[in-house]
């Protein structure tokens, strides 16, 4: 049975029954070194979120994920070209929009599976807490792989079209990778210790930070990696939607 809604009909979707979860993968559109696609995030989310509600629903979930948001926080990039950024503002109208929606629909838990580092949706989601019904949850879905990273890659150096997200990619759209146009993701230290040391934080302006919107070196990145990555993610991330699923919310949910 499918649970991608925007492939659904009113047929498919009238047979699915009681949705219990809505799932909704954001992403953005920004340049990831030359190698990987300006939607790389997005179309990441997207199958990461599609993989794990299609095995939580063979395991008796009633999950859909909703269409991703592929646009994300991005201001600080936008000196390479066809950067396109939403600001947290439109971020929680967008959020608020789709909450209405589920509550007329009688949807009452809702997991946003962020897929960019620049979306931070936890001030947006403090904002929504006790204006609605619906109980949303976020994953910060490469945090779910941490562990797992650690023990397979050779560079764990860099964020952004770094050996991880250039396997990932290699494994979910090989044809969209060109790892031999791809820079070695050297980046600028900052002049103040204090930052370089986390203490102190900073919007980094990316042209100055990377040469080429790369972080981290991806030269070591292979399809092998990107499976099994993508495999514990969706395994863990399946796990918790069933459970979501099947939770019943009483006055003491999710507690």
């Amino acid at each position: 049975m499918k649970s991608k809604l925007i492939e659904m009909t009113l047929k498919e979707v009238k047979e699915f029954g009681k949705v219990e979860v809505c799932v909704l993968p954001w992403g953005s559109c920004e340049p990831h070194n030359f190698h990987l696609p300006y939607g790389c995030d997005s179309l990441t989310v997207e199958k990461i979120a599609e993989i794990s509600c299609k095995k939580a629903n063979e395991k008796g979930g009633k999950i859909i994920v909703l269409p991703t948001i592929p646009i994300g926080v991005n201001s600080n990039l936008f000196t390479f070209p066809m950067t396109l950024h939403l600001s947290p503002t439109t971020q929680l109208a967008i959020i608020k929009d789709i909450v209405y929606a589920l509550e007329n629909h009688k949807i009452y838990k809702l997991v946003i599976i962020n897929g960019h580092g620049g979306n931070e949706f936890m001030a947006l989601l403090r904002e929504l807490y006790g204006k609605t019904q619906v109980f949303i949850f976020l994953i910060n879905w490469w945090y779910v792989i941490k562990d797992i990273e650690d023990k397979i890659l050779e560079d764990k150096s860099g964020e952004h079209g770094n050996e991880a997200e250039t396997s990932w990619l290699m494994y979910l759209y090989p044809e969209l990778v060109h790892l031999e146009w791809a820079d070695d993701g050297d980046v600028n230290e900052p002049r103040f210790e204090e930052i370089k040391n986390g203490w102190v934080w900073i919007t980094r302006p990316w042209h100055l930070l990377t040469k080429n919107s790369g972080y981290g070196n991806p030269k070591k990145a292979n399809l092998q990696k990107g499976k099994m990555i993508v495999e514990v993610a969706t395994d863990r991330i399946a796990e918790f939607l069933l459970k979501l699923s099947k939770s019943t919310i009483d006055d003491r949910f999710p507690y």
